[in-house]
């Protein structure tokens, strides 16, 4: 049983890109898919698709790269733990890197990157940087 499902993701896309794969499986669960969801809308990946494998969900990430095959994304650094929560309001929304990678937020109204809930004017839960 893995005590942080989304530091493994992160880890598995980190090792993937890594050993340059061209996709990478990962357990499903709704958060995973969320997160999945805005690193496709932001660039980070070229896509993923749910699969059922022997009963059990996954999620097959489709790894971005660029023309000479270096990964899209140089780093992802999980913020938020079961240990350590880290929590963020509207007003002191984390800027990666000058705005040159993203936060991804559990806000209220769902997954979504710091700039969109700046926009909607919602805090939540810092779960990862991404650059």
């Amino acid at each position: 049983m893995v005590t942080d499902p989304i530091a493994d993701m992160l880890t598995r896309i980190r090792n993937a890109l890594v050993a340059r794969h061209d996709y990478t499986d990962i357990p499903t669960s709704k958060v995973k898919q969320s997160i999945a969801a805005v690193l496709k809308k932001e660039g980070y990946i070229q896509g993923y698709e749910e699969r059922e494998d022997d009963g059990h969900g996954s999620i097959r990430v489709q790894l971005a790269y660029t023309g000479k095959k270096e990964p899209v994304i140089v780093g992802l650094n999980r913020v938020s733990k079961p240990g350590l929560r880290v929590y963020t309001s509207r007003s002191e929304m984390p800027r990666v890197y000058g705005g040159l990678g993203i936060a991804i937020l559990s806000t209220p109204e769902g997954v979504m990157t710091g700039k969109d809930a700046r926009k909607r004017g919602v805090g939540g839960e810092v779960l990862c940087y991404v650059w």
